[in-house]
């Protein structure tokens, strides 16, 4: 709806605060008159006509003619909505905006993700993000963007921004809600725009290998957490209670991608999931398929995180002293995943006291009550004081 608002005055500002006070009227309207038959087009009907008061107040600039502008027509099809997130996000991603502003913009604008959260996943201070969502904002409105897509060849410049803004939700999702139902969090937003970029663009192999990416992660939500709540390690999950269905399409757009040819961060990212996948089909995972794949990862992306995944592999594969070592050429710093790796590499090599430290370090790195309980059992097992 956001989308449908901000296109014809280019004033992302403007239509968040005219869809606020919609949504706040419907709150108040409905309680008493029922919800009406076609909800979306009351609520937008309501925003248009606070956005035509706000044009035609003095002072106010548009960047188009007033005469002929009709935000949202009278009978808006509700099944439009979700794709014109795509348009726009390629909206956030112009090259007039600056680039470390244009994945969380979208993250916050597209998605509804609160700048406190994007700030913390991007290590910034929660004020400074936020006048930079708010500068990029203005930055839309003046300089006029076009809310339309992109011809073929500008597409091509905007995508990775695109790309990670999806990658970047998904990932945000996970951290937050843990064992949520995918429609109740983004995850299913998520792999809705993925999905959507597939049928944009069927040869894209980048696309096709982020949305394998979500298809193969999103099949194991409902086995992150047990019965109690505590988190369960992907090796100690239970493959038969995976999602096939979600399974399968991952498989199929991990094939596709990888027929193009040109393989990237996210075709990798979704062949490691699909090397995890594989005790669903009753394949041992292979240790060293894994570890192959995540060099040539941390070869086109060497995220932190990656780095991690591969000094616990060497560990795995070589010895915790192996690891151990791997973990050390890291800066990691806060990185909490990499105090689980080295709780458990220092704890194989029988050095439980050190072993105790880094879990109770990591433990105090995470606000996952999940994940906090499953260090407090692994220590327990340990016979390491939580």
């Amino acid at each position: 709806m956001l989308a449908v608002l901000a296109a014809p005055g280019r004033d992302l500002v403007a239509a968040e605060d005219a869809l606020a006070d919609a949504l706040e009227r419907a709150l108040t309207r409905w309680e008493t008159d029922g919800v009406p038959a076609k909800p979306e087009a009351w609520v937008l009907t309501v925003a248009r006509n606070r956005l035509r008061d706000l044009w035609k107040s003095s002072g106010y600039r548009l960047n188009a003619p007033l005469e002929g502008i009709d935000p949202v027509a009278e009978e808006i099809d509700a099944a439009e909505i979700p794709d014109r997130r795509l348009e726009l996000m390629l909206v956030c991603a112009h090259p007039a905006i600056a680039a470390a502003v244009r994945t969380p913009l979208m993250l916050q604008t597209v998605l509804g993700i609160d700048s406190a959260a994007i700030a913390a996943a991007f290590a910034v201070e929660p004020a400074a993000m936020a006048q930079r969502l708010v500068r990029a904002k203005r930055r839309i409105r003046d300089t006029g963007i076009p809310f339309a897509m992109p011809a073929r060849e500008d597409l091509a410049a905007r995508l990775p921004a695109v790309l990670e803004t999806v990658y970047g939700a998904y990932a945000i999702d996970r951290r937050r809600e843990p064992g949520g139902a995918p429609q109740e969090s983004l995850s299913a937003e998520a792999l809705h725009l993925a999905l959507t970029l597939t049928e944009l663009l069927p040869d894209e192999p980048e696309v096709l290998g982020l949305a394998a990416l979500v298809c193969l992660a999103e099949a194991r939500r409902s086995a992150r957490v047990d019965a109690d709540g505590v988190f369960v390690p992907l090796d100690e999950q239970d493959p038969s209670v995976w999602d096939r269905s979600l399974l399968h399409r991952g498989e199929d757009l991990l094939a596709r991608a990888h027929r193009c040819g040109r393989p990237g961060r996210f075709q990798y990212e979704a062949a490691i999931q699909s090397a995890h996948s594989s005790r669903a089909f009753g394949v041992p995972v292979d240790p060293h398929v894994v570890r192959k794949l995540y060099r040539a990862l941390v070869l086109v992306a060497p995220s932190l995180g990656a780095r991690v995944a591969l000094a616990a592999l060497d560990g795995e594969i070589d010895g915790p002293l192996a690891g151990l070592r791997s973990l050390d050429r890291l800066d990691a710093k806060d990185f909490q995943p990499a105090w689980v790796v080295r709780g458990h590499l220092l704890t194989a090599a029988g050095r439980l006291a050190e072993g105790g430290a880094a879990y109770r370090r990591s433990a105090g790195l995470t606000t996952d009550p999940a994940v906090v309980e499953y260090l407090v059992k692994l220590m327990q097992a340990n016979d390491i004081r939580p």
